[in-house]
């Protein structure tokens, strides 16, 4: 049997993993993330399956290597908190590229909505008998330039909902999708035109806080910002401090960049630590979910599913694993992988 150490389960993970467990498959489901702290549960294992906020950097990965870890299961599309390089040429890495693209850009979307139209604090007013209108005034997205960052599956999907809107969509990506209806511009015509901008790329390092006080800067005065893909993308503290000046007009957060820690997990009974986070949910025009945009039942299932395929690939030695994440071939870089064969 395949024995897979199974970090930050919660019970969603649970539910659809058990679904798909068999006798040549066994998962054992730790609370805790995968941090150098809690390496020491993978002993043992043959491999480990890790999600957003495991922190799986190049001192963890030397102790998988150590304990004979094979691979590494990402439940997730996004691979920045794995240290890739680190694992090149000792524990492969494969992930989960796309498990509902609909459900992150539906999110995206229901975001929006909320925020323009004031539907969160109207709830919360109808149920203490308010029902002032004062206050809960929004705006047409109809024929709103909203400016799309990065045009993979979820990125496209967004920019059809919007059009579904009848929105102005214009998108930026530094590969533009061939043959596509998509008018793509550059990135300053991006900041400079958008009443909205939603976020769709992966982080990198050209990516790493693309919204910043200098974008910031470019953007039209009470701009909308949507952030449903990782938290790294938006300098924090430069946001609180645009909206604080009136520059942005309103934020709509699933994510991030020190949510680690915090995410995932009930704080209720617990005074919040972090500052900018506390001040951000505090502001009027601020809406902020816990990395929930991915969380649907059909989501779920394809994240079991594609992830059991993953591990049956890579266990079997069948050729072709689609799905390993490759430091060289990320970069475009020479790798042995043949195109029939995994990457070293």
């Amino acid at each position: 049997m395949i024995k897979v150490a199974f970090f930050d389960a919660k019970k969603y993970d649970i539910e659809s993993f058990e679904r798909v467990k068999d006798e040549n498959i066994g998962f054992t489901f730790f609370e805790v993330r995968l941090t150098i702290d809690t390496v020491a549960l993978a002993q043992g294992f043959d491999a480990v399956c890790v999600f957003v906020n495991d922190d799986v950097n190049a001192e963890v990965i030397k102790v998988l290597h150590e304990y004979g870890i094979k691979a590494i299961f990402l439940r997730c599309a996004g691979f920045n908190n794995v240290d890739t390089k680190a694992c090149f040429g000792k524990i492969h890495v494969y992930r989960v590229p796309a498990y509902s693209p609909y459900a992150v850009a539906e999110h995206a979307m229901s975001l929006l909505l909320t925020s323009n139209r004031r539907i969160h604090k109207a709830y919360i007013r109808t149920r203490d008998n308010n029902f002032s209108l004062e206050g809960l005034t929004g705006m047409d997205l109809y024929g709103k330039t909203v400016g799309v960052i990065g045009t993979g599956k979820i990125g496209r999907i967004f920019i059809d909902i919007c059009r579904g809107f009848k929105m102005n969509v214009i998108a930026y990506d530094p590969f533009p999708m061939p043959n596509s209806d998509i008018h793509y511009v550059e990135l300053d015509e991006l900041f400079a035109q958008s009443d909205i901008i939603s976020l769709h790329c992966p982080l990198s390092e050209s990516t790493k806080n693309i919204i910043n006080k200098d974008s910031i800067a470019k953007m039209k005065k009470g701009v909308f910002i949507v952030n449903t893909s990782r938290g790294g993308l938006v300098n924090s503290n430069d946001l609180l401090n645009a909206i604080k000046e009136r520059k942005v007009g309103a934020a709509c957060l699933d994510v991030y960049d020190e949510e680690a820690n915090i995410f995932y997990n009930d704080k209720s009974s617990h005074i919040l630590d972090d500052d900018v986070l506390r001040n951000l949910i505090s502001m009027p025009n601020v809406i902020v979910t816990s990395h929930q945009a991915f969380l649907t039942h059909e989501a779920l299932g394809n994240i079991a599913d594609t992830t059991k395929k993953n591990i049956e690939l890579h266990f079997s030695n069948q050729q072709n694993p689609d799905n390993e994440v490759c430091y060289h071939c990320y970069r475009k870089e020479q790798c042995a992988k043949k195109r029939n064969n995994k990457c070293f």
